[in-house]
Order: C-alpha cells, then structure tokens, then sequence
C-alpha cells in the first residue's frame, strides 16, 4: 500500500516513521526538502519536492494526506490536488480544520469523483511511540477503504473512529481541543493555589503523581504536569504566555452560534488571551479608575 503524506512538521514526520513501520510506502513532501531528507534513512520513505512528482511516485488509485496547518497552505495544498487528482482517487484532509469548511470541500471533491475524508489527529509529538488516536469524517466505504493506515496510525484498533459524514472528524476534534483547554487551565488554577501556600511546603510533583494512582482528576495531561513539576518545580524560566491555535475560539464560537453554555471552555480560552497581554490596558484602566476614586497608587507602566 502507499500514501502520499504532504506536510512532515512535528507529527507529519512521525506518522510518516509510524506508516513505514507498519510496511506502508510513503511518499513525503515538505515545504523544506530537508524535512523530505531527514526520513530518507527510514525503509519505505521516498521523498518528493512537489506535488507533481508526488503524485507521479504513487499508483492508482492515489491516497493522499495533508497534515499541514489549517489555512491559506492547506487551502491552497488542496485546491492544487483537487486539480491535478483523478476520479478514483483519495484525499486525507489532517489540518484542524473548521468543520464547516470542510464539509464545502469535501464538497467539490465528491464532485470530481475524488474520496474526501477528514481526519481529527491527536497524540502531538508522543504520537510515533503512543499512536495517535483518530476521528475521521466521511463517506463508510471510504473511512473503510482506508482502514489499513488508519490501523497503522491509531494505537489500538478502537482509538480510530469514524464519527460521521463528512466534517464530523474535524468537529469532533475541535470540540476535543476545546475540552483540552479546560482540563489545562484547571489543573493549572489548582496547581497556582497549592503552590507557595504560606502554612505548608508542598511537593507538587508528588502531589500530582499520588492524584496519578487512582484519583478521579488522573490523565495525560496530569502525568505531563508531575514530570516537568519534578524537573522545574518553580518553572523558573518558563513565560508565562499560552497560544492559542485556534480550535479553542472554533469551540468557544460553535457555542455562541448555537447557543450551548459552554463557560469552562470560553473561560479558558479568555485566560490565554490574557496570558497573551490581551489585558493589559484592561488592568490599566482598572488601576487608575482605582487610583482616582480611592487615592490608591496606580502600579507603573511596564
């Protein structure tokens, strides 16, 4: 079997490595050539430097995945194949894409007789050891079609799922992504309020990994936390800003649209907006509302 995989960033690589593996050619294309040639060593890569002779290398009928970040590359990475593919052939859409969009495209690829599934990639940079568990949106006989490399990715058969029509892959991961923005600021609030408690000298690291063995609030995310806690338990040196890439303002504004409380998440995704100096003139404004009411002294301008 073969893949063309376009895009060979932080995962793109791995899942190319985990493809390979798992005896699956693959075809890789990278905005760097050097990403292509970093996995030249890996039995069954073959690199390519463009679309065109990525889809010459592969045989029909052609599968090819994108994992390239959501916007104007994978736009134009698509319009591109949806010209030079065939009817027959099949696109793996892998960006984090808003669902919407991806259920327009998918769209004009069924049009042109060409299979169009989207896939919701978890498992980050973890995912070449982990696996990374998948949620597809498509037709069923093209999700089954391409069962082999979903088996190939996924770490256990019941970590790939087809959660529905097309788009549903990518709405179901960007509510995935949404959620993963709460779990994140809560263990981070509990983790500020124990830290430096004036009545105990807390271990946090060790706290985190007790909560690890059994407890109700255990998970990944927990365990990531009591490794880097044990590492840096200050986290001296770490800025304290958290991007947001924007599945958590997709979820936030889903909720919005349709009218589904969803404070946890929006709250969330406000604080790393914060975290990102998007408050700053806010908290200005407020010391000197304070200062010109109260007399109270109005900290300095940064």
């Amino acid at each position: 079997m073969q893949v063309g995989l376009v895009g060979l960033g932080k995962m793109g690589a791995n899942m190319a490595r985990r493809l390979c593996r798992a005896d699956i050619h693959v075809v890789g294309l990278d905005t760097d050539p050097k990403a292509a040639e970093a996995l030249s060593g890996e039995p069954g890569f073959e690199p390519a430097f463009s679309v065109g002779a990525l889809l010459l290398a592969l045989k029909a009928p052609r599968t090819v995945w994108c994992m390239l970040p959501a916007g104007e590359i994978t736009q134009r990475t698509l319009d591109e194949l949806l010209a030079k593919l065939a009817p027959g052939d099949r696109v793996v859409d892998g960006a984090n894409g808003r669902y919407r969009e991806t259920m327009e495209r998918a769209a004009r690829f069924e049009a042109a007789g060409i299979a169009f599934v989207d896939a919701g990639v978890s498992g980050g940079t973890w995912g070449l050891a982990n696996g990374y568990p998948l949620m597809l949106g498509g037709s069923e006989e093209d999700v089954a079609a391409l069962e082999r490399v979903f088996r190939a990715l996924a770490p256990h058969p019941g970590q790939w799922l087809r959660c529905g029509a097309a788009g549903a892959g990518h709405f179901v991961k960007m509510i995935h992504n949404g959620i993963e923005y709460g779990l994140m600021q809560a263990y981070a609030e509990g983790f500020a309020l124990m830290k430096g408690h004036p009545d105990f000298d807390l271990d946090l690291a060790a706290i985190a990994g007790t909560w690890l063995q059994g407890g109700i609030v255990r998970s990944w995310l927990l365990e990531l936390a009591r490794d880097f806690l044990a590492q840096n338990a200050s986290l001296e040196g770490v800025a304290p800003v958290v991007a947001d890439s924007g599945e958590g303002r997709w979820t936030a504004q889903e909720a919005i649209d349709r009218g589904v409380p969803a404070p946890v998440i929006t709250a969330a995704l406000m604080q790393r907006f914060a975290s990102q100096g998007g408050d700053d003139f806010a908290a200005r404004v407020l010391a000197m509302m304070r200062n010109r009411f109260g007399g109270h002294a109005a900290g300095e301008d940064r």
